[in-house]
């Protein structure tokens, strides 16, 4: 399984001025020893014109290619489908075209947009406008060769009964979930994984899940038969080069226990005399 890196995990560093797109870059390949990019719009800058302009994108997938870097994720923020205002939803729709191409010039293999929706469900207005958004963007997809699809991330996607439910109304190949793993929103984080794993395009792995529960979640994973990228994310915005690659040492370790199992303690040295071995116990 390929680990990517969640470049959101860098924001505060972003956001501080010390850390661009090409620094990312850099970093994912020589400092993560990585084959993978994983990106944030909020990475490629502030203003979405800057975001976007198509100039500066290439130039950032001539920086993945040179450093020979996938881009297994774009996630972009602000395009969500659904908002109470027709002027907004109306702008939104134009926006997310914009970063769908955005993602076809990075040579993306998944894309997360979010849905919009803040209650428990969506009214029945709400699921209809985001299935036909999604039915278009999956469209679009196919044909720019990367699979869609939002985030269990806020509002009405949090819950796995909802998602699962937007997958059967999309009804694509080219859609799918970015499944952060772990949520508590349904009977236990176990159960959740579970339950949305077989859509799962990409994953978040967060600090907590790293720290917690990583052997089960990533056994979960495999049962499922997910083929994606392992994508860890931060959020605390402090320290986040050392505690990135803590989550990514930790991720390393999950990945070898599920291939050859977990050691479970001290088995002596066959070296030693085993009058000794004691002192190791």
């Amino acid at each position: 399984m390929n680990i990517s890196i969640a470049s959101f995990a860098f924001h505060g560093a972003v956001a501080a001025g010390t850390l661009d797109v090409f620094g990312y870059l850099e970093a994912c390949r020589y400092r993560y020893h990585l084959n993978t990019a994983d990106i944030w719009n909020g990475l490629l800058g502030s203003d979405v014109e800057v975001q976007l302009n198509e100039e500066r994108l290439w130039k950032v997938r001539r920086a993945m290619d040179e450093r020979d870097l996938v881009c297994v994720n774009y996630h972009a923020d602000g395009c969500h489908p659904w908002d109470p205002s027709p002027e907004v939803r109306a702008r939104h729709r134009e926006l997310a075209y914009r970063h769908l191409k955005a993602a076809e010039i990075l040579g993306a293999k998944t894309v997360r947009i979010d849905t919009g929706g803040s209650e428990r469900e969506w009214s029945t207005e709400e699921f209809a406008f985001i299935t036909e958004a999604f039915k278009e963007f999956a469209v679009y997809g196919g044909n720019a060769g990367f699979k869609i699809g939002p985030e269990t991330h806020w509002g009405s996607t949090n819950f796995p009964d909802n998602m699962l439910k937007l997958h059967a109304a999309v009804d694509s190949p080219h859609y799918g979930i970015l499944l952060h793993l772990g949520k508590d929103t349904w009977t236990s984080p176990a159960d959740y994984d579970r339950a949305l794993a077989p859509i799962a395009i990409h994953t978040h792995i967060d600090q907590k899940t790293c720290y917690g529960r990583l052997d089960d979640a990533l056994q979960i994973l495999i049962e499922a038969g997910y083929a994606g990228a392992l994508g860890v994310e931060h959020h605390s915005g402090k320290n986040e080069l050392a505690e990135v690659e803590a989550q990514i040492g930790l991720l390393r370790r999950a990945i070898s226990h599920a291939r050859l199992g977990a050691g479970d303690g001290y088995h002596g040295n066959p070296l030693l005399d085993p009058r000794h071995e004691r002192a190791f116990n």
